[in-house]
């Protein structure tokens, strides 16, 4: 099920803080309570390979994602306690000291499973004994959530495993959906902040395309 252009699930998961410190988070309470836009990324799993590369790489751009009251949240299904285990080794022992923003620990599923984002949804098997298996590790893929002020999703996307993402994909994603609240313009391909937007009509796309 796609959540695009419909309201995140109000769902409440814990989370750990830089500090250890372990909450209740409501993804979509962030948002509307906050009036924010909200980026969560899940990744399969901690203490692994592509995932510490994208953790590191949102941290780096923290300050452009709050210039555009954005709050970043990371999500996968381990625990808080290797959660918090993660964040204490260093960055050269493949850690992720250093990182600020918060992490769901969604160890139960529960909202995984809601988003349908786990790589054991497909169709699992008996073992010898007779027990019902599902296939996969019962990990998340690598989604991620662009909410708006309201708590609507404005974007989402699915990567395999060995696929980390671009940050500043999701820049420029915040940048024309921003661009749409404020001016009421459609954002064709490729548009970047400052460049040319068009006009939702025929007129507008004929003006565009005359001018690119």
């Amino acid at each position: 099920m796609s959540y695009v252009g419909k309201k995140f699930p109000n769902i409440t998961v814990n989370a750990i803080d830089e500090m250890g410190d372990t909450f209740e988070l409501n993804v979509l309470n962030e948002a509307i309570e906050k009036k924010k836009k909200v980026l969560l990324f899940w990744y399969p799993k901690d203490f692994t390979f592509v995932c510490p590369t994208e953790l590191h790489a949102f941290q780096a751009a923290i300050d452009e994602f709050e210039k555009r009251n954005t709050i970043v949240i990371g999500a996968s299904c381990d625990t808080a306690e290797v959660h918090f285990a993660w964040l204490n080794t260093a960055k050269d022992n493949g850690g992720i000291e250093g990182v600020k923003y918060p992490l769901i620990a969604d160890a139960n599923r529960n909202l995984s499973s809601v988003l349908d984002i786990l790589d054991a949804t497909e169709a699992g098997e008996y073992d010898e004994s007779g027990v019902w298996q599902l296939k996969g590790d019962n990990v998340s893929y690598r989604a991620t959530y662009l909410i708006d002020e309201t708590g609507v999703v404005f974007h989402e996307g699915i990567n395999h495993m060995p696929v980390g993402r671009n940050v500043n994909e999701f820049l420029r994603m915040i940048d024309a959906f921003s661009h749409v609240q404020t001016h009421g313009e459609v954002c064709p391909a490729n548009w970047e902040e400052g460049k040319e937007a068009m006009k939702a009509d025929s007129k507008g796309v004929a003006e565009y395309l005359s001018n690119n």
